[in-house]
């Protein structure tokens, strides 16, 4: 029987659930079907796409969390819980490192530097972003692998049985995961920040050069460089916020209270973020324009 802190809960998650499904998947067919009509897709379009699909996930981890957290309290909670967390991490990966990308891709495609390093990676673009995102993967396979370690010392945990054998495995398996997590987590954040500081110098430097040739402030870089500033910001504080709510999600995985009002405001990041992205991209927003039309008629 859920308690009315729990019922105003539910209601919350399920509502940014819902609103969630229906704005990555949206993004996700306008693209798919765009991609079908033109026989192509853009490298932006492929990086928001992955990223939809991997909000998508976040989502389901997220409501199977609420669900084992609210109506399993026995010790399956715990295995339960455990490979939640392992589809939650799994598409927390994707999601903050597609972002990320998405940051770079911004700041390689947009930004004017005359440096000779990011010149280079400029013009590979794709394949220096490839790289980095292939590269990700060894920090991915060594966290699941801890958090399927880190289950003997949980389960224990739990059962009141924590003895000497396991406590040193408690200790351990904790320190790794939180360095792992750092790794997952706060590397892309710092990345992203790097993009946002970039992208704010490089606009700053344009508009110093548009004012000493006495042209106006208002130009096609202006606006590409604003619109790119709106989004990766947008991102990086969001994101920032999700990663504060899932530090504290991991810390009270016993405190049910705690534990879904950092699932409830961890659902901004992938909900709000997508929606964002629709109305920074053209053809996103006179699809979902579109779409809101007929459903009015």
């Amino acid at each position: 029987m859920m308690n009315l802190l729990e019922w105003i809960v539910t209601i919350i998650i399920m509502m940014e659930f819902l609103l969630g499904n229906f704005v990555n998947i949206f993004i996700i067919l306008v693209n798919a079907s765009d991609c079908m009509k033109r026989r192509k897709v853009s490298s932006a379009d492929r990086i928001i796409t992955a990223l939809a699909v991997s909000r998508t996930g976040i989502l389901w981890a997220m409501l199977m969390n609420w669900h084992s957290a609210v109506f399993t309290t026995d010790i399956y909670s715990v295995q339960k819980r455990v490979w939640c967390r392992i589809i939650w991490e799994v598409n927390n990966h994707f999601s903050n490192w597609f972002g990320t990308i998405l940051s770079m891709f911004y700041l390689f495609k947009i930004a004017n530097f005359s440096n000779p390093l990011f010149l280079h990676l400029k013009r590979k673009t794709e394949k220096v972003l490839l790289i980095i995102f292939l590269g990700t993967f060894l920090f991915l396979v060594s966290y699941v692998g801890m958090i399927n370690i880190s289950k003997i010392a949980w389960v224990s945990d739990y059962e009141g049985n924590v003895t000497l054998k396991n406590k040193p495995l408690k200790d351990i398996t904790g320190l790794a995961n939180l360095h792992l997590f750092g790794m997952i987590n706060i590397i892309p954040l710092c990345i992203s920040l790097t993009c946002v500081l970039l992208l704010i110098y490089s606009l700053g430097k344009h508009l110093r050069n548009m004012k000493y040739h006495g042209k106006g402030c208002q130009d096609t870089s202006t606006t590409v460089h604003i619109k790119a500033l709106k989004t990766v910001v947008s991102f990086l504080l969001l994101y920032a916020t999700y990663s504060f709510c899932v530090v504290i999600a991991g810390w009270s995985l016993y405190n049910t209270r705690v534990f879904l009002f950092s699932i409830t405001i961890g659902a901004v990041y992938p909900t709000g973020h997508s929606f964002i992205l629709i109305w920074g991209n053209q053809k996103l927003k006179q699809a979902l324009q579109l779409f809101l039309k007929q459903v009015r008629c």
